[in-house]
């Protein structure tokens, strides 16, 4: 699997600086909102076309070093 870096960005000029996935503007916290809540991941790829399994696990590892150090280095 890819580092998690390598599918999550943040630009100012999309989705308002927020972390998203690369190629898209689709945003991390609405896949990690959609996980909490339960609903499958194959239910979240074909509601977010533009996803891939690779993405949701990048998703998890982006929150779980948020936990874990405090922030994320998005460098």
């Amino acid at each position: 699997m890819k580092k998690w870096q390598e599918l999550i960005i943040t630009d100012p000029q999309i989705c308002h600086g927020k972390p998203c996935f690369k190629g898209t503007r689709i945003l991390v916290s609405v896949v990690l909102d959609n996980l909490a809540a339960g609903i499958p991941v194959t239910e979240i790829l074909e509601q977010y076309p533009g996803l891939t399994e690779e993405c949701i696990q990048a998703a998890i590892a982006y929150a779980a070093e948020v936990v874990r150090e405090g922030v994320a280095d998005l460098t």
